[in-house]
């Protein structure tokens, strides 16, 4: 892996709606705006750009993120996060996430959560030919 600081900038989008299967009508008390309230007040690392999107079309499966970087990076989609347990994991995983040229952080080195709970890995645009 590349030293942090000589990557380029990584999305990390938070799906806002995201409400986990609970009955919340209150959209500051959805799971995922906590999600994304939790981690505007982790420590991210410098080149991780927080952004807060609507339904990523993932809402059975409890919150949902997106890391995306570049056009030479995997796009990568985790589902089954906890607003509560699980920014310390995504804190984990994007920087590790950030520290490669591909976005391909090697499966024994991602958190756990994150080998278990791809719900998606979409090559760079143009990786295809």
């Amino acid at each position: 892996m590349r030293d942090v600081t000589e990557t380029t900038p990584v999305e990390l989008l938070v799906c806002t709606t995201c409400r986990r299967g609970l009955p919340i009508e209150e959209d500051d008390q959805r799971p995922g705006t906590l999600l994304h309230k939790a981690l505007t007040e982790a420590e991210l690392p410098d080149g991780i750009d927080l952004k807060a999107v609507e339904c990523l079309s993932n809402c059975d499966q409890g919150c949902s993120i997106v890391l995306r970087g570049g056009p030479s990076r995997w796009t990568f989609v985790y589902e089954n996060l906890n607003e509560t347990d699980h920014v310390e994991t995504i804190v984990e995983g994007v920087t590790k996430y950030l520290a490669t040229e591909d976005g391909l952080v090697t499966w024994r080195e991602r958190p756990e959560h994150f080998r278990k709970n791809c719900a998606a890995r979409i090559p760079p645009i143009g990786a295809l030919k």
